[in-house]
């Protein structure tokens, strides 16, 4: 099934805004827009998500976390995994994007941005620490594939930046 536009029932949405990404725990999975649907039918919640990448091995622990938050609350839940579209950074909320600046990760750029940011052609990535936008990156691979590693020349901490997916 193809999820075109996300709809959170308004009974599920403080349920589901409880549940964590398990990578970025600062994050809820409505936060991170990994939940596309979610709605009560025949007193069964029914959600649909969408992992950020089609191999994310997060995908098991977030369905089995959703399915105890659901539970907790009363609800049977039945939970979908949906391949398409695909996820984008452009779903992240933009109180996740907040959260995730607070936590020392940046905040993906739009995707010519990025590029130019990844390529070391400008400097635009902002430290988490200081703000500076006087930053390098020190590898287009971090902790985890969806981000990239740089260090800020002022401060000279290093910070996780989220690259952008598109």
């Amino acid at each position: 099934m193809v999820v075109e536009k996300e709809h959170i029932d308004i009974r599920l949405r403080p349920i589901l805004q409880k549940v964590s990404d398990p990578e970025i725990p600062v994050l809820s999975v409505l936060d991170m827009g990994v939940v596309r649907y979610a709605a009560i039918e025949n007193d069964i919640a029914i959600i649909k998500i969408t992992p950020t990448y089609s191999g994310c091995p997060a995908m098991d622990v977030i369905t089995e976390d959703i399915e105890k938050a659901l539970s907790d609350n009363g609800y049977k839940a039945s939970i979908e995994l949906v391949l398409s579209p695909a996820w984008t950074t452009d779903w992240i909320t933009e109180n996740g994007r907040q959260e995730l600046e607070k936590y020392g990760i940046a905040p993906p750029l739009d995707p010519d941005a990025d590029k130019e940011a990844l390529l070391g052609n400008k400097k635009i990535v902002k430290c988490t620490l200081c703000g500076s936008t006087n930053t390098l990156v020190v590898s287009q691979f971090g902790s985890t594939a969806c981000k990239a590693l740089f260090k800020c020349e002022d401060c000279e901490e290093p910070f996780d930046y989220f690259k952008c997916l598109k």
